[in-house]
């Protein structure tokens, strides 16, 4: 394992499925669902879900870039929803349900651009995956972390 361990930051509709396939990612080695991209100092999910916050819900993945590279964490991420739907994933809707990447540097930023770049060519409609700069990443309820597991589920979808 890599000393310098990195993060990246993604919102991908309900936080919970999202969750799970980063946590089966080889080279990931944490990952924390909560509340970025708003403007209200520690929300409750009562709060974001109010639509008023400005919140996504989001994951925030530790992982080793000598195991997993943070260009395929990202070629991984557009498999994992459907970055076309603006401000919803399937039966979720409102803005905390937003598809986003929040870049801890400019790098990751240059890497997420071409990425979703790449990725528009595979879909028929343009890809509304909002690319910024992270900013305060609020850890979710503790019933909300690893959600699925403590249920009994390994997905939430259909």
């Amino acid at each position: 394992m890599s000393a310098q361990l990195e993060q990246a930051t993604f919102a991908a509709g309900c936080f919970w499925g999202v969750e799970v396939d980063f946590r089966n990612t080889p080279g990931v080695t944490d990952v924390r669902v909560g509340y970025t991209g708003g403007r209200t100092e520690a929300p409750s999910y009562e709060d974001v879900c109010s639509g008023t916050t400005g919140h996504a819900e989001a994951v925030e993945v530790t992982f080793d870039p000598a195991e997993v590279s943070y260009a395929d964490l990202v070629d991984r991420f557009w498999s994992f929803h459907d970055p076309t739907q603006v401000n919803r994933q399937g039966w979720d809707v409102g803005t905390q349900y937003r598809s986003a990447i929040f870049t801890h540097s400019p790098e990751q930023a240059e890497v997420a651009a071409e990425s979703k770049a790449r990725a528009q060519v595979r879909f028929g409609q343009p890809i509304a995956t909002e690319i910024a700069a992270a900013g305060t990443f609020w850890p979710a309820e503790e019933y909300h972390q690893q959600y699925l597991v403590k249920n009994g589920r390994a997905t939430c979808r259909i």
